[in-house]
């Protein structure tokens, strides 16, 4: 084992100790190269201020601000608490506090899942060729700490022409052994040639903490293969949440993405796909809820490498109180990707005279032959909608409710899994209610 070179300190308290956090990762030889490539870059760019454009409407200033720590001896955590948190019934990997907790997990060997520290370990070939190469570090400056500073995470290798019967479940989980501190997980899912399967992560807080979640999944997708990826984002208010999705996809493979975001103080998500194939599909939904002076981020930026590939997104938001919301969408055509088929949607609903969004869709296009639509719209419930609902003897709560439902649905029903779908949708009614007073 050999440790990495440290990160520059600077006055800003949460960099110098993230430069100390780095110092302590370990590995062998090749990862150590990749964690010092790493650590070097987020030296070099730091944490982004607004003067940054890719960040100018999403202040992570207090991130710089900050001290953290790594996290502290973990309390014990019971099956049941993770039971009662659960959308699905299949293949288990529980984190507590960035670290995999194999009492917790039920990973059956024959679905090709382990922890990454295991993997790791034991020399898997698959993510020393993967791991920190789908996200590289200069993609933004948080993938860069990830690949610096994580201690632990999941790995799933779907094998060439098999089927997962059920879902992989990852259960990222924070306690109160967190506060205070920077929680790195990292996940790394390939699918071989005609794979097919779908994993689901969920970050929650089972303790009021201010912690720092910065969590990168990439997501490899051979060949005719299939993979669905449902992200539910709920953790406490008090936290930061930076995550950071990249699926690389070859020839005719189907990415399916559904976030779902209403947790932390600040939440910010960077998704990005690579159609490096013709007749490759990439399918991108989501839904945030923000309340108080919760701020959700979400930045998309799908590749189109290859002709005759489609892509279709749609991110829907409702915002109360003083909420805000920022959503930056981006569509690259490049010249060779002629009948490329790409269409973006952002939608919002605002709740309150105080809550705001920043929403900026955009295309690239080198390419002549394509078909290639954005848009995006701010407004509140529908005037016209409420009168023809209290015609009918609806009103008050009840026809914002249903109006309300009505424009969360659209994305809500792209989740295929019936009893994922289910469990978020009780997630989502729950948390409108709240909002609703």
């Amino acid at each position: 084992m050999t440790t990495v070179a440290p990160i520059a300190p600077t006055e800003q308290p949460g960099v110098a100790a993230f430069a100390a956090l780095a110092a302590h990762a370990e590995g062998p030889e090749w990862l150590m190269a990749r964690r010092a490539a790493a650590a070097a870059h987020f030296a070099e760019v730091g944490v982004p201020s607004s003067r940054n454009e890719e960040w100018r409407f999403t202040p992570v200033s207090g991130i710089a601000t900050t001290a953290w720590t790594a996290p502290g001896v973990s309390p014990a955590v019971s099956a049941e608490e993770v039971a009662a948190l659960r959308l699905s019934e299949g293949p288990l990997a529980v984190l507590i506090d960035g670290r995999f907790a194999p009492d917790l997990s039920a990973l059956p060997a024959e679905i090709g899942a382990k922890s990454l520290q295991a993997a790791i370990d034991s020399g898997d070939a698959v993510v020393r060729q993967y791991l920190g190469t789908v996200a590289p570090p200069e993609m933004t400056p948080f993938s860069a700490l990830s690949l610096a500073t994580f201690t632990d995470g999941v790995v799933l290798h779907i094998a060439a022409n098999t089927t997962l019967d059920a879902p992989l479940e990852i259960m990222h989980l924070t306690t109160s052994a967190a506060d205070g501190a920077l929680v790195a997980p990292r996940v790394l899912v390939t699918a071989g040639q005609n794979a097919r399967g779908a994993v689901v992560e969920q970050f929650v807080s089972l303790a009021d903490t201010l912690h720092f979640s910065n969590a990168v999944t990439e997501l490899v997708l051979g060949e005719e293969s299939w993979v669905e990826h449902i992200r539910v984002q709920r953790e406490g208010e008090r936290a930061w949440h930076i995550g950071f999705t990249h699926a690389d996809q070859a020839r005719a493979s189907h990415y399916r993405g559904f976030a779902l975001s209403l947790g932390a103080k600040l939440c910010r998500h960077n998704i990005h796909a690579r159609l490096g194939g013709e007749q490759v599909e990439t399918l991108m939904y989501g839904l945030y809820l923000t309340r108080n002076e919760q701020l959700a981020d979400t930045h998309s930026a799908i590749f189109h490498d290859q002709p005759n590939s489609n892509s279709w997104e749609v991110y829907k938001g409702v915002l109360a109180d003083k909420s805000r919301a920022v959503f930056n969408g981006k569509v690259f055509v490049q010249p060779i990707a002629q009948k490329t088929d790409a269409k973006q949607t952002n939608r919002n609903l605002l709740l309150s005279d105080t809550a705001r969004v920043d929403t900026k869709p955009q295309l690239e296009i080198f390419a002549d032959d394509v078909k290639c639509t954005h848009g995006a719209t701010v407004g509140r419930l529908n005037d016209e909608q409420r009168y023809y609902l209290q015609t009918r003897g609806i009103g008050g709560r009840t026809a914002q409710e249903l109006l309300i439902w009505a424009f969360a649905a659209e994305v809500l029903t792209e989740v295929t899994v019936s009893r994922i779908r289910a469990g978020i949708e009780t997630i989502v009614r729950v948390r409108l209610d709240e909002m609703l007073g």
